[in-house]
């Protein structure tokens, strides 16, 4: 089984608002010299058998199409197996 992470975050130009708040929300509870916040979005995805090339390029394609917005996110996506996380 192989398990896919993949890790949505607003484009660095695009605002945060929710990224604002909670960083006011911190410094309103304390912790001091947080100098920025970004919200993002993160899905895990487990797949049967093992992950080759095609099936690669199928979640990067997903990434792309369903689970981003590519006019205002980036995403990552990373291969999780027993041996840790690769890119």
């Amino acid at each position: 089984m192989a398990r896919v992470v993949v890790d949505v975050m607003l484009k660095p130009e695009i605002l945060d608002p929710q990224g604002r708040a909670v960083k006011g929300a911190l410094a309103r509870l304390g912790l001091d010299g947080v100098t920025d916040v970004r919200q993002g979005k993160r899905f895990e995805i487990d797949l049967e058998g093992g992950l080759d090339l095609e099936r690669s390029e199928q979640v990067h394609k997903l990434a792309e199409e369903l689970l981003a917005n590519p006019v205002i996110e980036d995403y990552t996506v990373h291969i999780v197996d027993e041996g840790g996380v690769r890119e």
